[in-house]
C-alpha cells in the first residue's frame, strides 16, 4: 500500500461526504417546502486491488437516495382549493411556456408530476400551485357527466353564468277531495321557468263534473300567449265504465282537452299531459306528470272535503351566477352558482409509476418520468394503488430535522476523519523526504 494511495481514498472521502452535506443541507432548506422529497446519501466502496493477502486502498463514492416514497405530514390549509395525496402517486402538471397569439397560456408538451398540491385559481381560471404549476385533470362532459380518461389538460374554471333551463317536466302531487266543500276553490298556482329564466305562474283548476269520480281541469297562466287558458283536459277516478281495473281514489284516465296531449291507462305506467305554453319565446312544451294510473300516488281523489296540495317540482332553472368552485374526495372539481346550482366540470387523477424513486427531480418539486421510473398510469384517486385524495390539505416535505442535524454531525466527524488521514499522510510523506537530508 502506498502512501500516495491513502492520500487519493482520503480525499474520496472528503468529496464523498462534502456530497452527503450538501444533500443534507438541501433537505434541511426545504423542510418547510410544500411536497418536497428528500434525499438521503448511500456510500459505495471502489476497490482497486484486493486478495486474502494484500489490499490496496481504493475509494469511496457519494450517491443520492431519492425518498420520492416516502409520505409526508399531511396538514390542514385554509385555502380550500389545497389537495394532499394520502398514499402512492402525485399530481400530473404542465408548465407555461408563454402565450399564443390571442393572450392565450401555452404549455410545455413534456408532462411534470409533484406532490405539491397548494393551488389557488390564477386571474385566467387555471389551478396553479406556490411554484407555478398548471394542474392537469380529465375534462368532464357536462350531459353525461362523464370524465374523459384518455387526454389530461390544464384545468381551466369558466366563470361564465349558468345558463337558464326552460321547464320541461314537472311533478304534480295533490288530493282531490272525494265530497268537496260548495264554493271551496279546487286550484294550484305552481313556479315554472321560461326559456329567459324568468320565473312565470302556472295554475291548476279543478272542476268537478257530473259525473262521479271525474274532473276537469284547466292550465293557465297570465303570461301566456295568446290567451291565457294554455289547455284542458278530463281526469277519471277509480273504476269506470270503460276502465274497470283502477282502485278507488287512484287515476283511471285522462282525456286530453284543447291544447293538450295525454298518456292512455296502463297500470303502474306515468300518467301524464302535456301543455304547450308560450310566454313570448316560441312554444314550450311542459309534461305534467301526475303519478301513475292505478297507484296511489301522485295525483287521487280520497276522503275529504278539501283540496290539498302535496308537492309540486320541476326541472326549470334560472339564470344563475358563478360563485366559485369546490374540489370532492373523489377529484371532482364542480362549479358553484347561486341559483343553488352546480356543475361537474373536470375530475382530478392521480398519476402513479413502478418506480417512483426513479423519478428525474425538476425545478418547483416537480418530476419527469425517465425509463427506471416506468411509463405513468393515471386513475381516480383509491383507485388501483393510486392514493386518497384529502381537499383542503397539503403534504409538507418529508424531512425530519431531527434526523438531518445527526446525520448532519455524522457527516462532520467523518470529514475531520478524513481531513486527519491526509494530514497523517502529509506528516508520512515528509519524513520519507527527511530521511535523505
Amino acid at each position: 500500500m502506498s502512501i500516495f494511495g491513502a492520500l487519493n481514498t482520503a480525499v474520496s472521502g472528503l468529496t464523498s461526504q462534502s456530497d452527503a452535506f450538501g444533500n443534507i443541507s438541501q433537505n434541511i432548506a426545504n423542510s418547510q417546502t410544500t411536497g418536497y422529497k428528500g434525499v438521503n446519501t448511500n456510500f459505495v466502496d471502489y476497490l482497486t486491488y484486493s486478495t486474502a493477502t494484500q489490499n490496496e486502498p481504493g475509494s469511496v463514492v457519494a450517491l443520492p437516495s431519492y425518498q420520492n416514497e416516502v409520505q409526508g405530514t399531511i396538514a390542514q390549509s385554509r385555502d380550500p382549493l389545497a389537495m394532499a395525496i394520502s398514499g402512492q402517486g402525485f399530481f400530473s402538471v404542465a408548465e407555461a411556456n408563454g402565450t399564443n397569439v390571442n393572450g392565450q397560456t401555452t404549455f410545455n408538451p413534456l408532462q411534470y408530476y409533484t406532490r405539491a398540491g397548494d393551488f389557488t385559481m390564477n386571474n385566467e381560471g387555471y389551478l396553479v400551485n406556490s411554484a407555478g404549476e398548471y394542474l392537469q385533470g380529465w375534462t368532464v362532459n357536462p350531459t353525461t357527466g362523464i370524465a374523459d380518461q384518455n387526454k389530461l389538460a390544464p384545468i381551466q374554471v369558466n366563470q361564465a353564468q349558468f345558463n337558464p333551463v326552460a321547464t320541461s317536466t314537472a311533478d304534480f302531487s295533490a288530493n282531490l277531495p272525494a265530497t268537496p266543500a260548495a264554493g271551496t276553490p279546487m286550484s294550484s298556482q305552481v313556479q315554472i321557468y321560461d326559456a329567459l329564466g324568468t320565473q312565470q305562474t302556472l295554475t291548476l283548476n279543478w272542476a268537478q263534473t257530473a259525473t262521479p269520480g271525474q274532473w276537469n281541469v284547466t292550465v293557465s297562466s297570465p303570461n301566456n300567449s295568446p290567451t291565457t287558458t294554455i289547455g284542458t283536459a278530463t281526469v277519471d277516478f277509480g273504476p269506470t265504465a270503460g276502465n274497470a281495473a283502477a282502485p278507488p281514489g287512484t287515476m283511471s284516465g285522462i282525456t286530453a282537452g284543447a291544447g293538450t296531449t295525454a298518456s292512455t291507462y296502463t297500470t303502474g305506467q306515468p300518467a301524464t299531459l302535456t301543455v304547450n305554453a308560450n310566454f313570448g319565446n316560441g312554444t314550450q312544451p311542459i309534461t305534467l306528470n301526475f303519478g301513475n294510473f292505478g297507484q296511489a300516488n301522485g295525483v287521487t281523489q280520497y276522503a275529504g272535503s278539501t283540496y290539498s296540495l302535496i308537492n309540486f317540482s320541476q326541472n326549470g332553472v334560472p339564470a344563475g351566477a358563478f360563485t366559485g368552485i369546490s374540489i370532492q374526495s373523489t377529484g371532482n372539481i364542480v362549479a358553484n352558482y347561486n341559483n343553488g346550482q352546480s356543475l361537474t366540470i373536470a375530475q382530478v387523477p392521480i398519476t402513479t409509476f413502478n418506480n417512483a424513486d426513479a423519478l428525474q427531480s425538476q425545478n418547483g418539486q416537480a418530476f419527469t418520468a425517465t425509463a427506471g421510473s416506468g411509463n405513468p398510469s393515471s386513475q381516480a384517486p383509491n383507485n388501483n394503488g393510486a392514493g386518497g385524495l384529502v381537499v383542503g390539505s397539503i403534504e409538507q416535505s418529508n424531512t425530519d430535522i431531527a434526523t438531518q442535524f445527526t446525520q448532519l454531525i455524522v457527516a462532520q466527524q467523518a470529514y475531520s476523519a478524513n481531513a486527519k488521514s491526509i494530514t497523517t499522510a502529509s506528516q508520512m510523506l515528509q519524513t520519507a523526504i527527511n530521511m535523505i537530508q
